[in-house]
């Protein structure tokens, strides 16, 4: 069973830039798909983006696309989501999972790191 360690998260401003990373221990990090989902208070917990074994394809939200780029080190057991001209609605608990076939619906999560973005 793997385990999801979620860090990079803080305060910051609108439009400013900030990296999370996620280690993985106990599994086979290459055989995962790996995926980042946040939660805002009060509200459930949202896709943000995913990225398939040995970085072999990705997947983004609306909301993010061209914003947010997810990519991953094998070799580090680590995937980083690289978040860009943040907004006030990107303020949430972001969530690293992990998925030995699913895209949209990891099976193993990290604890979360809280991102908030201030005007």
């Amino acid at each position: 069973q793997v385990q999801l360690v979620e860090s990079g998260g803080g305060l910051v401003q609108a439009g400013d830039s900030l990296r999370l990373s996620c280690v993985a221990s106990g599994g086979t990090f290459s055989r995962y798909i790996m995926h980042w989902f946040r939660q805002a208070p009060g509200k459930e917990r949202m896709f943000v983006s995913s990225i398939g074994r040995s970085g072999s394809g990705t997947s983004y939200d609306g909301s993010v696309k061209g914003r947010f780029s997810i990519f991953r080190d094998d070799a580090k057991n680590t995937v980083y989501l690289q978040m860009n001209s943040l907004k006030l609605e990107d303020t949430a608990v972001y969530y690293c999972g992990a998925d030995e076939s699913s895209w949209w619906r990891p099976n193993y999560w990290g604890q979360g790191t809280q991102v908030t973005v201030s005007s």
